[in-house]
């Protein structure tokens, strides 16, 4: 079966693809340039998805350093950069050639969207791997996908500091030996952030994070972010990162997305301790940000690998009593309300009183970076 990019998603079969590889494969999906239209990505991403491949979704008017970036932290297979503007005889080659400034050479990229047939050759010549045109099926980008997988060694060629604690996450995530000389020591702060679905914590995470490399006393910072892994298709959508200005913040915050079944949080200790020993003086990561799958109101295990635990409330989500029967306000060492400015804010301060105790309650609106300092100084105080 082929499926153009403009059929139903629901027409495409959503099967498993990617068993049959040594590692699910992760794809960076990225738009370079002004172009401010995701609709074919989000269809790609989707029909990646549902065969089985972990999907990075790094969002709109990318720089291709900006892109370079993300693929390498996340450890990525092959990135694919959509275009729909005349830039890509420049952007092209100026990803490929940021990609191996940053450590990761062996990493192909992949181009497709609007693309003159008289450009591919060019493009190729300056790096590109693959290109796409419009009209090209789902199945056969599925395929191109697949192609780029291959096993992982215990350092990438050329590997930069970076681009091996990405390696090392790796290979821990997937019980596989990881380098014996890789060091290891913990973050001075490690925050768990948790919640339900839809309360924000991504923009939360990456205010605080922007917040804590901005201030004149900050330094670097990193994020985990875990997201559901299909039951169906063992794919996933890791689509978290967006959330930061890489554009600007370039490599000041460290940030890792990875699929889990449930709240299996069974690498975490170690992942933790990779990411505080890979880089040293000023460069050294000493707060560390752990943002949950944010499945339901019981997600509570992630209290036992962090100093402090942040959970994420908004209004109309329920009454405290009902949530705190779930246990999730059992587990908090603060609360944050966030969407402050919705209808019901009182109401869920109110409630949270009676059972905060002497657990601080700070209010939010992530989107607008409203309370944001005030949070990150009662969490890393």
């Amino acid at each position: 079966m082929t499926t153009s990019l403009n059929a139903p998603t629901t027409e495409f079969e959503k099967k498993d693809r990617c068993a049959d590889l040594p590692h699910r494969p992760r794809v960076l999906l990225g738009k370079m340039g002004l172009d401010g239209h995701d609709r074919g990505v989000k269809v790609i991403a989707r029909a990646l998805r549902d065969s089985g491949v972990h999907v990075i979704y790094s969002g709109l008017w990318q720089t291709p350093r900006s892109l370079a970036i993300s693929a390498r932290d996340e450890d990525c297979d092959v990135i694919c950069a959509s275009m729909m503007s005349n830039s890509h005889l420049v952007l092209g080659p100026r990803l490929v050639d940021e990609v191996r400034r940053l450590g990761r050479s062996d990493l192909p990229v992949y181009m497709g969207g609007i693309l003159p047939q008289e450009d591919i050759p060019k493009l190729l010549a300056g790096g590109v791997a693959q290109c796409f045109t419009t009209g090209v099926g789902l199945l056969d980008i599925v395929n191109a996908v697949r192609g780029a997988v291959r096993e992982r060694v215990s350092a990438p060629a050329g590997a930069t500091p970076a681009s091996q604690l990405a390696r090392d996450i790796s290979l821990m995530h997937a019980g596989k030996p990881v380098r014996e000389k890789a060091a290891r020591r913990r973050p001075r702060r490690v925050v768990g952030v948790t919640g339900s679905p839809g309360a924000g914590k991504s923009t939360l995470v990456a205010q605080m994070a922007a917040a804590h490399v901005r201030a004149a006393s900050g330094g670097r910072c990193a994020v985990i972010a875990f997201d559901p892994m299909s039951p169906i298709t063992g794919g996933a959508l890791l689509g978290d990162r967006l959330r930061v200005d890489f554009n600007t913040l370039d490599e000041a915050i460290y940030y890792r997305s990875l699929a889990i079944s449930g709240e299996d949080y069974h690498a975490l200790p170690e992942i933790i301790d990779l990411i505080g020993g890979a880089f040293t003086g000023d460069q050294a990561i000493d707060l560390l940000f752990v943002e949950t799958v944010g499945a339901g109101q019981n997600e509570t295990r992630i209290r036992q690998y962090v100093d402090t635990t942040a959970v994420v409330l908004t209004p109309g989500m329920g009454d405290a009593v009902q949530m705190d029967k779930a246990g999730i306000l059992e587990i908090a060492d603060v609360f944050v309300c966030n969407k402050a400015d919705h209808p019901g804010e009182h109401e869920l301060v109110r409630d949270l009183r009676d059972v905060a105790g002497r657990r601080p309650i700070i209010e939010t609106v992530a989107t607008k970076g409203q309370g944001v300092s005030e949070l990150l100084a009662v969490i890393t105080g």
